[in-house]
């Protein structure tokens, strides 16, 4: 992965008590999930009909924890 890839944010379904918002590559292949603060008011968003795209800013290595490898650019819109 590398800056200015496009990823895929996949709501959970509703039936989850706390609900996340994943981000998965293009292949499909997930790999984490959006922080908690942003995922409780994106996911039903999305969950409503709402359209989410999301670009990576910035990817990190190994020297940077896991939680703050990726910085993503999420633009939100109607559907």
């Amino acid at each position: 992965m590398h800056a200015g890839d496009t990823v895929r944010l996949v709501a959970d379904p509703p039936v989850q008590i706390e609900p996340e918002v994943w981000v998965h590559l293009e292949s499909g292949e997930p790999i984490g999930h959006l922080p908690a603060e942003i995922g409780r008011w994106l996911w039903p968003w999305l969950s409503g009909g709402g359209v989410a795209e999301a670009r990576a800013v910035k990817v990190s290595g190994d020297d940077v924890p896991s939680w703050r490898r990726v910085l993503l650019e999420v633009s939100c819109r109607t559907a």
